[in-house]
Protein backbone atom coordinates (compact mmCIF):
# COMPACT_ATOMS: atom_id res chain seq x y z
CA UNK A 1 0.00 0.00 0.00
CA UNK A 2 0.97 3.63 -0.81
CA UNK A 3 -0.32 6.84 -0.21
CA UNK A 4 0.77 10.58 -0.66
CA UNK A 5 0.72 12.17 1.83
CA UNK A 6 -0.31 15.95 2.98
CA UNK A 7 2.54 17.39 4.20
CA UNK A 8 2.13 17.96 7.80
CA UNK A 9 5.51 19.87 8.74
CA UNK A 10 3.48 23.08 7.55
CA UNK A 11 4.92 26.70 6.99
CA UNK A 12 6.74 27.99 9.83
CA UNK A 13 9.10 30.69 10.84
CA UNK A 14 12.88 29.46 10.64
CA UNK A 15 14.76 31.60 13.35
CA UNK A 16 17.65 30.85 11.67
CA UNK A 17 16.54 32.26 8.03
CA UNK A 18 14.57 34.63 8.79
CA UNK A 19 11.84 33.93 6.68
CA UNK A 20 9.13 31.87 5.50
CA UNK A 21 9.60 28.51 4.27
CA UNK A 22 8.28 28.01 1.02
CA UNK A 23 5.44 24.63 1.00
CA UNK A 24 7.56 21.70 1.01
CA UNK A 25 7.08 18.81 -1.58
CA UNK A 26 5.09 15.58 -0.61
CA UNK A 27 6.93 12.59 -0.50
CA UNK A 28 5.73 9.17 -1.31
CA UNK A 29 5.21 7.30 1.85
CA UNK A 30 4.95 2.92 1.69
CA UNK A 31 3.16 1.25 4.48
CA UNK A 32 5.99 -0.83 5.70
CA UNK A 33 5.43 -1.84 9.43
CA UNK A 34 8.77 -2.99 10.69
CA UNK A 35 7.80 -5.47 13.45
CA UNK A 36 8.63 -3.05 16.82
CA UNK A 37 10.85 -6.30 18.39
CA UNK A 38 13.42 -5.28 15.30
CA UNK A 39 13.53 -1.83 16.81
CA UNK A 40 16.01 -0.76 19.42
CA UNK A 41 13.57 -0.24 22.22
CA UNK A 42 15.52 2.87 23.67
CA UNK A 43 15.49 4.37 20.03
CA UNK A 44 11.48 4.27 20.70
CA UNK A 45 11.62 6.02 23.58
CA UNK A 46 13.15 9.05 22.32
CA UNK A 47 10.92 8.96 19.33
CA UNK A 48 7.90 8.64 21.57
CA UNK A 49 8.73 11.31 23.86
CA UNK A 50 9.79 13.89 20.92
CA UNK A 51 6.28 13.05 19.80
CA UNK A 52 4.08 13.90 22.68
CA UNK A 53 6.19 17.33 22.88
CA UNK A 54 5.06 18.10 19.66
CA UNK A 55 8.15 17.44 17.54
CA UNK A 56 8.29 15.39 14.55
CA UNK A 57 10.91 12.80 15.23
CA UNK A 58 12.20 9.38 12.42
CA UNK A 59 14.41 6.77 12.37
CA UNK A 60 17.04 7.72 9.45
CA UNK A 61 19.26 6.64 7.58
CA UNK A 62 21.53 3.20 7.23
CA UNK A 63 18.99 1.80 10.27
CA UNK A 64 15.88 2.47 7.90
CA UNK A 65 17.55 0.82 5.15
CA UNK A 66 18.86 -2.16 6.81
CA UNK A 67 15.44 -3.13 8.56
CA UNK A 68 13.91 -3.03 4.84
CA UNK A 69 16.55 -5.57 4.33
CA UNK A 70 15.60 -7.31 6.46
CA UNK A 71 19.15 -6.94 8.66
CA UNK A 72 20.13 -6.02 11.76
CA UNK A 73 20.95 -2.73 12.35
CA UNK A 74 24.19 -1.58 14.48
CA UNK A 75 22.89 1.75 15.35
CA UNK A 76 19.90 3.82 15.34
CA UNK A 77 19.87 7.36 14.41
CA UNK A 78 17.13 9.31 14.96
CA UNK A 79 15.97 12.84 12.78
CA UNK A 80 13.69 15.21 14.77
CA UNK A 81 12.57 18.80 14.30
CA UNK A 82 13.41 19.32 17.65
CA UNK A 83 16.72 21.58 18.17
CA UNK A 84 19.56 20.19 19.81
CA UNK A 85 18.93 22.06 23.55
CA UNK A 86 15.30 21.54 22.89
CA UNK A 87 16.52 17.21 23.04
CA UNK A 88 18.35 18.19 25.91
CA UNK A 89 15.43 19.61 27.59
CA UNK A 90 13.64 16.46 27.27
CA UNK A 91 16.27 13.81 28.76
CA UNK A 92 17.97 14.37 31.73
CA UNK A 93 20.78 11.90 30.25
CA UNK A 94 21.50 13.98 27.18
CA UNK A 95 24.53 15.37 26.05
CA UNK A 96 25.02 17.94 23.09
CA UNK A 97 28.09 17.51 20.75
CA UNK A 98 29.72 19.03 18.17
CA UNK A 99 30.89 22.26 17.43
CA UNK A 100 30.11 22.61 13.28
CA UNK A 101 27.77 20.18 13.21
CA UNK A 102 25.87 19.84 16.86
CA UNK A 103 24.15 16.65 17.85
CA UNK A 104 22.42 15.21 20.51
CA UNK A 105 23.55 12.42 22.55
CA UNK A 106 21.06 10.29 24.84
CA UNK A 107 22.48 8.13 27.06
CA UNK A 108 21.53 4.60 28.18
CA UNK A 109 22.74 1.67 30.39
CA UNK A 110 26.13 -0.28 28.80
CA UNK A 111 27.45 2.71 26.94
CA UNK A 112 24.59 2.37 24.48
CA UNK A 113 23.96 5.76 22.67
CA UNK A 114 20.66 7.18 20.17
CA UNK A 115 22.21 9.89 18.47
CA UNK A 116 19.39 12.45 17.81
CA UNK A 117 20.20 15.09 14.94
CA UNK A 118 18.04 18.21 13.94
CA UNK A 119 16.84 18.18 10.16
CA UNK A 120 19.44 19.98 8.27
CA UNK A 121 19.93 21.36 4.79
CA UNK A 122 22.87 22.72 2.53
CA UNK A 123 22.74 26.86 2.44
CA UNK A 124 24.00 26.36 -1.04
CA UNK A 125 20.85 23.85 -2.64
CA UNK A 126 17.93 24.15 -4.09
CA UNK A 127 15.70 21.09 -5.21
CA UNK A 128 14.51 19.87 -7.85
CA UNK A 129 11.65 17.33 -8.85
CA UNK A 130 12.57 14.13 -11.53
CA UNK A 131 10.16 11.75 -12.77
CA UNK A 132 12.36 8.37 -13.25
CA UNK A 133 11.34 5.46 -14.98
CA UNK A 134 12.16 2.63 -12.74
CA UNK A 135 13.49 -0.97 -14.45
CA UNK A 136 10.47 -3.14 -12.85
CA UNK A 137 7.44 -2.43 -10.88
CA UNK A 138 8.24 -1.84 -7.08
CA UNK A 139 5.99 -4.43 -5.06
CA UNK A 140 5.45 -1.84 -2.27
CA UNK A 141 4.30 0.77 -4.60
CA UNK A 142 0.64 0.20 -5.75
CA UNK A 143 -0.33 3.98 -6.08
CA UNK A 144 1.62 7.17 -7.56
CA UNK A 145 4.72 6.72 -9.42
CA UNK A 146 7.69 7.37 -6.87
CA UNK A 147 9.43 10.67 -7.90
CA UNK A 148 13.31 11.99 -6.78
CA UNK A 149 14.47 15.08 -5.11
CA UNK A 150 17.77 16.09 -6.00
CA UNK A 151 19.80 18.56 -5.26
CA UNK A 152 21.23 21.73 -7.13
CA UNK A 153 22.86 24.20 -6.85
CA UNK A 154 21.54 27.09 -8.83
CA UNK A 155 23.61 30.06 -7.68
CA UNK A 156 27.20 28.65 -8.18
CA UNK A 157 28.92 27.81 -11.73
CA UNK A 158 29.85 24.28 -11.38
CA UNK A 159 32.71 24.19 -13.71
CA UNK A 160 35.72 21.31 -13.07
CA UNK A 161 37.72 23.67 -11.03
CA UNK A 162 35.04 24.90 -8.66
CA UNK A 163 35.70 23.78 -5.11
CA UNK A 164 32.90 22.36 -3.85
CA UNK A 165 34.29 20.55 -0.93
CA UNK A 166 31.32 21.10 1.73
CA UNK A 167 32.46 23.52 4.69
CA UNK A 168 29.08 24.13 6.06
CA UNK A 169 26.78 22.07 6.77
CA UNK A 170 24.94 22.68 10.32
CA UNK A 171 21.69 25.01 9.14
CA UNK A 172 18.75 23.81 10.40
CA UNK A 173 15.99 23.04 7.53
CA UNK A 174 12.94 20.98 6.75
CA UNK A 175 13.04 16.62 6.21
CA UNK A 176 12.78 17.09 2.46
CA UNK A 177 15.93 19.49 2.70
CA UNK A 178 17.68 17.33 5.04
CA UNK A 179 17.30 14.19 2.70
CA UNK A 180 18.93 15.42 -0.22
CA UNK A 181 22.07 16.40 1.94
CA UNK A 182 22.39 12.44 2.48
CA UNK A 183 24.45 10.74 0.01
CA UNK A 184 23.33 7.82 -1.05
CA UNK A 185 19.32 7.37 -2.09
CA UNK A 186 18.91 3.79 0.30
CA UNK A 187 20.71 6.40 2.96
CA UNK A 188 17.85 9.35 2.39
CA UNK A 189 14.91 7.18 4.09
CA UNK A 190 12.58 8.16 7.29
CA UNK A 191 10.94 5.45 9.04
CA UNK A 192 7.79 6.90 10.79
CA UNK A 193 7.57 4.50 14.12
CA UNK A 194 4.24 5.50 15.42
CA UNK A 195 2.45 5.15 11.88
CA UNK A 196 4.58 2.21 10.90
CA UNK A 197 5.53 4.08 7.76
CA UNK A 198 8.87 5.03 5.33
CA UNK A 199 8.76 8.48 4.62
CA UNK A 200 11.10 8.31 0.99
CA UNK A 201 11.36 11.85 -0.74
CA UNK A 202 14.43 10.42 -2.82
CA UNK A 203 13.50 7.14 -4.64
CA UNK A 204 15.27 5.11 -2.05
CA UNK A 205 12.92 2.26 -1.94
CA UNK A 206 12.75 2.17 -5.51
CA UNK A 207 16.60 1.38 -5.60
CA UNK A 208 16.14 -0.97 -2.74
CA UNK A 209 14.26 -2.80 -4.98
CA UNK A 210 16.29 -2.60 -7.79
CA UNK A 211 19.28 -3.14 -5.66
CA UNK A 212 21.21 -0.30 -7.25
CA UNK A 213 23.42 1.92 -5.67
CA UNK A 214 22.70 5.61 -6.90
CA UNK A 215 23.74 8.87 -5.59
CA UNK A 216 21.27 11.66 -4.46
CA UNK A 217 21.98 14.10 -7.14
CA UNK A 218 24.23 14.11 -9.59
CA UNK A 219 27.05 11.63 -8.33
CA UNK A 220 30.30 14.11 -9.94
CA UNK A 221 29.27 16.93 -7.80
CA UNK A 222 28.46 14.65 -4.98
CA UNK A 223 31.58 13.15 -4.58
CA UNK A 224 33.47 16.08 -5.21
CA UNK A 225 31.53 17.59 -2.39
CA UNK A 226 32.81 15.25 -0.46
CA UNK A 227 34.78 12.88 -2.15
CA UNK A 228 35.18 9.76 1.12
CA UNK A 229 31.29 9.12 -0.37
CA UNK A 230 33.28 7.16 -2.81
CA UNK A 231 34.75 4.89 0.09
CA UNK A 232 31.30 4.59 1.55
CA UNK A 233 30.23 3.89 -2.28
CA UNK A 234 32.53 1.03 -2.20
CA UNK A 235 31.33 -0.07 1.41
CA UNK A 236 28.06 -0.55 0.99
CA UNK A 237 27.94 -1.71 -2.69
CA UNK A 238 29.94 -4.91 -0.85
CA UNK A 239 28.67 -4.74 2.23
CA UNK A 240 25.02 -5.03 0.76
CA UNK A 241 25.65 -6.50 -2.27
CA UNK A 242 24.36 -4.04 -4.13
CA UNK A 243 25.18 -3.04 -8.29
CA UNK A 244 26.97 0.46 -8.97
CA UNK A 245 24.46 2.58 -11.43
CA UNK A 246 27.04 3.17 -13.94
CA UNK A 247 27.14 6.82 -13.78
CA UNK A 248 28.20 6.55 -10.20
CA UNK A 249 30.86 4.01 -11.08
CA UNK A 250 32.03 6.83 -13.78
CA UNK A 251 32.49 9.11 -11.20
CA UNK A 252 34.23 7.02 -8.70
CA UNK A 253 36.75 6.52 -11.76
CA UNK A 254 36.49 10.25 -12.56
CA UNK A 255 37.17 11.62 -8.90
CA UNK A 256 39.02 9.22 -7.38
CA UNK A 257 41.67 11.88 -6.88
CA UNK A 258 40.12 14.04 -5.12
CA UNK A 259 40.29 11.57 -2.46
CA UNK A 260 43.98 13.04 -1.75
CA UNK A 261 42.12 16.10 -0.30
CA UNK A 262 39.88 14.28 2.15
CA UNK A 263 40.60 14.43 5.73
CA UNK A 264 42.93 11.21 6.64
CA UNK A 265 41.55 10.84 9.76
CA UNK A 266 38.11 9.55 7.72
CA UNK A 267 40.19 8.27 5.15
CA UNK A 268 41.50 5.86 7.92
CA UNK A 269 38.15 4.93 9.05
CA UNK A 270 36.55 4.47 6.30
CA UNK A 271 39.28 1.70 5.38
CA UNK A 272 38.68 0.13 9.17
CA UNK A 273 34.93 0.00 7.88
CA UNK A 274 36.18 -1.98 5.12
CA UNK A 275 37.93 -4.74 7.04
CA UNK A 276 35.28 -4.85 10.27
CA UNK A 277 32.04 -4.63 7.95
CA UNK A 278 32.25 -8.87 6.95
CA UNK A 279 33.02 -7.65 3.42
CA UNK A 280 36.64 -6.91 3.73
CA UNK A 281 37.65 -9.29 0.82
CA UNK A 282 34.77 -7.80 -1.69
CA UNK A 283 35.50 -3.78 -0.58
CA UNK A 284 39.54 -3.98 -1.00
CA UNK A 285 39.19 -6.01 -4.78
CA UNK A 286 36.42 -3.59 -5.92
CA UNK A 287 38.55 -0.42 -4.33
CA UNK A 288 41.43 -2.13 -6.41
CA UNK A 289 39.30 -2.39 -9.62
CA UNK A 290 37.90 1.19 -9.80
CA UNK A 291 41.76 2.41 -8.98
CA UNK A 292 40.83 3.61 -5.40
CA UNK A 293 43.38 1.64 -3.87
CA UNK A 294 46.24 3.08 -5.56
CA UNK A 295 45.06 6.81 -4.30
CA UNK A 296 44.66 5.81 -0.26
CA UNK A 297 47.55 2.71 -0.44
CA UNK A 298 49.32 2.57 -3.19
CA UNK A 299 51.84 0.64 -1.77
CA UNK A 300 49.13 -2.18 -1.31
CA UNK A 301 48.23 -1.30 -4.99
CA UNK A 302 51.36 -1.62 -6.53
CA UNK A 303 52.08 -4.95 -4.91
CA UNK A 304 48.36 -6.24 -5.70
CA UNK A 305 49.15 -5.40 -9.64
CA UNK A 306 52.48 -6.69 -9.37
CA UNK A 307 52.48 -10.18 -7.59
CA UNK A 308 50.10 -12.40 -8.67
CA UNK A 309 50.66 -14.80 -6.02
CA UNK A 310 50.79 -12.02 -3.28
CA UNK A 311 47.65 -11.23 -4.29
CA UNK A 312 46.09 -14.40 -4.24
CA UNK A 313 47.04 -14.66 -0.43
CA UNK A 314 46.26 -10.58 0.16
CA UNK A 315 42.74 -11.62 -0.95
CA UNK A 316 42.87 -14.85 1.04
CA UNK A 317 43.29 -13.30 4.57
CA UNK A 318 41.13 -10.72 3.92
CA UNK A 319 38.58 -13.85 3.23
CA UNK A 320 39.31 -15.45 6.21
CA UNK A 321 38.85 -11.96 8.46
CA UNK A 322 34.97 -11.90 6.58
CA UNK A 323 34.82 -15.72 8.06
CA UNK A 324 35.50 -14.30 11.58
CA UNK A 325 33.62 -11.32 11.55
CA UNK A 326 30.50 -14.03 10.68
CA UNK A 327 31.34 -15.88 13.45
CA UNK A 328 31.33 -12.35 15.65
CA UNK A 329 35.20 -13.23 16.41
CA UNK A 330 36.39 -10.03 14.74
CA UNK A 331 39.90 -9.23 15.60
CA UNK A 332 41.13 -5.58 16.44
CA UNK A 333 42.26 -3.09 13.94
CA UNK A 334 45.86 -3.36 14.30
CA UNK A 335 45.68 -7.39 13.29
CA UNK A 336 43.10 -6.07 10.40
CA UNK A 337 45.45 -3.56 8.83
CA UNK A 338 48.47 -6.19 9.55
CA UNK A 339 45.92 -8.54 7.49
CA UNK A 340 46.25 -6.45 4.69
CA UNK A 341 49.43 -4.97 4.43
CA UNK A 342 51.50 -8.22 5.42
CA UNK A 343 52.10 -8.90 1.64
CA UNK A 344 53.79 -5.64 0.56
CA UNK A 345 54.97 -5.55 3.99
CA UNK A 346 57.17 -8.90 3.65
CA UNK A 347 58.29 -7.75 0.22
CA UNK A 348 59.70 -4.50 2.08
CA UNK A 349 62.00 -6.81 4.66
CA UNK A 350 63.28 -9.66 2.26
CA UNK A 351 66.78 -10.18 2.71
CA UNK A 352 67.40 -6.68 4.88
CA UNK A 353 69.91 -5.92 7.50
CA UNK A 354 68.26 -3.82 9.66
CA UNK A 355 64.65 -4.96 9.74
CA UNK A 356 63.02 -1.58 12.37
CA UNK A 357 64.06 0.67 9.60
CA UNK A 358 63.25 -1.12 6.75
CA UNK A 359 59.50 -1.07 8.58
CA UNK A 360 60.03 2.54 9.44
CA UNK A 361 60.81 3.50 5.85
CA UNK A 362 57.85 1.59 4.60
CA UNK A 363 55.48 2.96 7.03
CA UNK A 364 55.95 6.53 6.99
CA UNK A 365 55.00 7.37 3.93
CA UNK A 366 51.81 5.74 4.63
CA UNK A 367 51.24 6.72 8.51
CA UNK A 368 51.40 10.32 7.35
CA UNK A 369 48.99 10.13 4.34
CA UNK A 370 46.40 8.17 6.69
CA UNK A 371 47.15 10.14 10.05
CA UNK A 372 47.63 6.43 10.93
CA UNK A 373 48.18 7.07 15.41
CA UNK A 374 51.40 6.19 16.72
CA UNK A 375 50.67 2.74 18.90
CA UNK A 376 48.45 1.35 16.29
CA UNK A 377 51.42 1.54 13.91
CA UNK A 378 53.72 0.35 16.49
CA UNK A 379 51.18 -2.37 17.29
CA UNK A 380 51.21 -3.42 13.47
CA UNK A 381 55.21 -3.74 13.64
CA UNK A 382 55.09 -5.85 16.74
CA UNK A 383 52.45 -8.13 15.02
CA UNK A 384 54.33 -8.28 11.81
CA UNK A 385 57.66 -8.53 13.16
CA UNK A 386 56.42 -11.65 15.20
CA UNK A 387 55.78 -13.61 11.81
CA UNK A 388 59.17 -14.60 11.23
CA UNK A 389 58.83 -16.49 14.59
CA UNK A 390 55.48 -18.09 14.57
CA UNK A 391 56.67 -19.45 10.95
CA UNK A 392 59.33 -21.59 12.65
CA UNK A 393 57.40 -22.49 15.34
CA UNK A 394 59.22 -20.99 18.14
CA UNK A 395 56.67 -19.29 20.06
CA UNK A 396 58.34 -19.99 23.85
CA UNK A 397 60.07 -16.69 23.43
CA UNK A 398 57.22 -14.20 22.58
CA UNK A 399 54.21 -16.50 24.01
CA UNK A 400 54.12 -14.72 27.08
CA UNK A 401 54.13 -11.18 25.65
CA UNK A 402 50.89 -9.47 25.78
CA UNK A 403 50.66 -9.08 22.05
CA UNK A 404 51.06 -12.74 21.07
CA UNK A 405 46.95 -13.69 20.46
CA UNK A 406 46.83 -10.90 17.98
CA UNK A 407 49.83 -11.94 16.08
CA UNK A 408 48.94 -15.99 16.65
CA UNK A 409 45.59 -14.28 15.22
CA UNK A 410 47.36 -12.66 12.02
CA UNK A 411 49.57 -16.10 11.56
CA UNK A 412 46.44 -18.17 11.71
CA UNK A 413 44.65 -15.41 9.08
CA UNK A 414 47.78 -16.10 6.63
CA UNK A 415 47.71 -20.20 7.14
CA UNK A 416 43.78 -20.12 6.09
CA UNK A 417 44.75 -18.29 3.48
CA UNK A 418 47.09 -20.53 2.25
CA UNK A 419 45.02 -23.28 3.12
CA UNK A 420 47.46 -24.99 5.18
CA UNK A 421 46.42 -26.65 8.62
CA UNK A 422 46.74 -24.59 12.07
CA UNK A 423 48.53 -25.64 15.17
CA UNK A 424 46.71 -25.89 18.14
CA UNK A 425 48.38 -22.40 19.36
CA UNK A 426 46.98 -20.74 16.96
CA UNK A 427 43.73 -21.76 17.68
CA UNK A 428 43.50 -20.78 20.70
CA UNK A 429 46.29 -18.54 20.99
CA UNK A 430 45.58 -17.55 24.81
CA UNK A 431 46.06 -20.84 25.90
CA UNK A 432 49.07 -21.70 24.51
CA UNK A 433 51.76 -22.71 26.30
CA UNK A 434 50.70 -20.63 29.19
CA UNK A 435 50.16 -24.24 31.33
CA UNK A 436 53.46 -25.13 30.73
CA UNK A 437 56.63 -25.07 33.62
CA UNK A 438 58.34 -22.02 33.24
CA UNK A 439 61.90 -23.19 32.34
CA UNK A 440 64.70 -23.16 35.36
CA UNK A 441 66.51 -19.87 35.71
CA UNK A 442 69.94 -21.15 35.80
CA UNK A 443 71.49 -20.06 39.17
CA UNK A 444 74.44 -17.32 39.44
CA UNK A 445 76.85 -18.46 41.74
CA UNK A 446 77.85 -16.06 44.15
CA UNK A 447 81.58 -14.50 44.27
CA UNK A 448 83.12 -16.09 47.76
CA UNK A 449 83.86 -12.85 50.30
CA UNK A 450 87.22 -12.61 50.76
Amino acid sequence: MTRVIDSDFGRREDEDRGVLDEEPPEPIVYAHAIPRRLVDQDAAKVIRRLNRHGHTAYLVGGGVRDLMLGRKPKDFDLATSARPYEVRDLFRNCRVIGRRFRLAHVLFSGGKIIEVATFRRDPSQHYEVIKPKFAKKIPLCAGPEPVRLIPSRQSITEGEDTDLLITNDNVFGEPHEDSIRRDFTINGLFYDLERGEVIDFVGGVADLEEHLLRTIGDPNVRFREDPVRILRAIKFSARLDMGLDPDVYDAMVRHRGDLRRAAAPRVLEEILRFLRGGAAQRSVFLSWDVGVLSEILPELASFLDDELQGASLTFGRLKAVDALAAEDRLPGDAVLLAALLLGPVDEALEGVSDVPVAYEEFVRELSLRLSLPRRLKDRIRLLIMAQRRLRTGRIQSIARREYFADAATLFALDRMARGEELPSWANEPTDAVYDEEPRSRRRRRRRPRN
